[in-house]
């Protein structure tokens, strides 16, 4: 807890959390809103992990073994099998033998329709208000998460209705992660902004662990209601969006003295420590706007293709575990959905900590790519060990997701985060900023598109077995690792160290 408290401090955001001045405020506002606000997305796509488990599950247990009695008073033959079987309790049309595949295809349409939703929410996105385009992708994202729920209510047993509802809500969830990045991007500079969005992205796994909980909560009773309190949230996280999200700051906005000393805004404290009283807010605005980059000049960016490669396996391995961690646990260690469900949570614990790490350590050193790269060599091995959870106990299993969570997510979290902001602000650019939505969405986006051509070898894998799966994983991490030897060996042949060294 201390560490936690001196990163924070040490991160600038203390500064903000303190309101020592006017625009410090709005940079805790925009800091904590948004983090908020991602949290609600990733709340509302963890309920599909926890309720896999009960759409189809073996209730051979349920019920008592049967016994007839004969006439003769003390005879009593044999108990007979129980009535009950992996049929009897499923969920339609989840009852079914090839039910693996059928729980995979609904990952599958969300995660392909958010591959390609991604590439265009971010062209859109620079061409709107992110206010209002995030608002709507939130209240739609919430109306389509509960729309699964509501599947339980009204007894609705159609595949094509909840692969349709995925592929809805896919398209809709990409309005999220463009958006909520070029803000905090357009608030906080590059001075700490590694460990800044190390910090603030944690909500990936706050949500995660959330919505594991909540769904959780319900899961066994009523697991309509494992989606629909999520997409509740999620749809009033929109409406807060809308009342009180603040883009960006002005091109140049000025604090005046009495003796008209100027403050510079990109800064966390005034120069000097004395305080002085302000002025009102002079604010200065732009004569023009620059224009929106295109997708292809955006891919011209030094540092964009490699990393979005790289990201492409990486998120590989992040999501295999969002979407199967909880049914593996289930079936490897034996566990209900509930407790299953519960003991996921702490990979997601073990995010928190490795995304902060990360963000941490490359802006210490100024080396992105050499961090993530160093991440995924450890995350190969660490995933061996994990795939062997059923011969462990307890410890050695909880001690297994929160280092396997960490090593997984820390360079996801810097990709997507630190240096997509990097990369949207590169140098070429010339100072226009209006880049970061479509940067940020080709990076995530492509790390879409593997999951969703690579998830039918997923899912031939799990029906074989789930040694195959992490051999899998493990190979992703490699490759991963591969992609980024280009930048690795000119930060470390570079004779500067900065955060954004690896993509000038």
């Amino acid at each position: 807890m201390y560490l936690l408290i001196y990163i924070i401090y040490r991160s600038g955001v203390f500064y903000c959390l303190c309101f020592v001045c006017p625009l410090c405020r709005y940079k805790a506002l925009a800091f904590i809103l948004t983090f908020l606000l991602y949290t609600s997305f990733h709340l509302s796509r963890k309920p599909i992990s926890i309720v896999k488990s009960e759409l189809h599950k073996n209730c051979s247990s349920v019920g008592e073994p049967a016994t007839v009695v004969s006439s003769s008073r003390n005879s009593q033959h044999a108990p007979l099998p129980s009535l009950l079987s992996d049929l009897d309790c499923s969920w339609k049309p989840f009852d079914k033998s090839n039910y693996k595949q059928l729980l995979g295809a609904m990952d599958y349409s969300f995660l392909c329709a958010y591959a390609v939703g991604m590439y265009l929410s971010g062209i859109i996105g620079e061409r709107l208000p992110i206010r209002l385009y995030l608002t709507v992708g939130m209240l739609g994202s919430g109306i389509f998460t509960c729309l699964f729920g509501l599947g339980y209510i009204y007894n609705i047993h159609s595949l094509g209705f909840y692969v349709s509802v995925q592929v809805a809500n896919g398209l809709v969830q990409t309005t999220g992660w463009p958006s909520v990045v070029t803000c905090i991007s357009n608030w906080f500079g590059k001075g700490r902004r590694g460990l800044i969005m190390g910090l603030w992205n944690s909500h990936t796994s706050v949500g995660n662990i959330l919505g594991s909980l909540i769904a959780g909560y319900w899961v066994s009773s009523n697991w309509g209601l494992s989606f629909i309190v999520p997409g509740l949230i999620i749809g009033a996280m929109g409406l807060i969006c809308f009342l009180f999200l603040i883009e960006r700051k002005h091109k140049m906005f000025l604090y005046k003295d009495e003796n008209t000393k100027t403050y510079d805004t990109e800064l966390l404290l005034p120069r000097e420590s004395v305080r002085v009283p302000l002025q009102p807010v002079v604010v200065v605005k732009s004569q023009s706007e620059p224009s929106a980059i295109s997708f292809m000049a955006a891919l011209k960016i030094p540092g964009v293709i490699e990393f979005s490669l790289s990201l492409l396996f990486a998120k590989l391995v992040s999501y295999t575990f969002l979407f199967w961690l909880p049914l593996y646990i289930t079936k490897a260690a034996h566990l209900d959905a509930k407790k299953a469900g519960d003991l996921s949570t702490l990979f997601d614990v073990g995010g928190i900590v490795g995304g902060i790490l990360a963000g941490l350590i490359s802006d210490k050193l100024g080396k992105r790519a050499t961090t993530c790269a160093v991440m995924l060599l450890l995350a190969a091995p660490t995933l061996h060990g994990f795939s062997m959870i059923s011969e462990l106990g307890l410890g050695p299993t909880i001690g297994m997701l929160l280092v396997c969570g960490g090593l997984v997510n820390g360079p996801y979290a810097l990709i997507t985060t630190a240096v997509s902001a990097d990369l949207g602000t590169h140098k070429s650019l010339k100072g226009n900023a209006r880049a970061l939505s479509t940067v940020t969405a080709i990076i995530d986006g492509t790390g879409s598109v593997v999951i969703c051509s690579d998830l039918n070898l997923l899912l031939f894998l799990v029906s074989g077995g789930w040694d195959q799966v992490f051999y899998m994983l493990m190979t992703a991490d490699f490759l991963a690792l591969l992609l980024l030897l280009r930048l690795v060996m000119k930060e470390l042949t570079s004779s500067k160290s900065r955060p954004n060294s690896t993509v000038e």
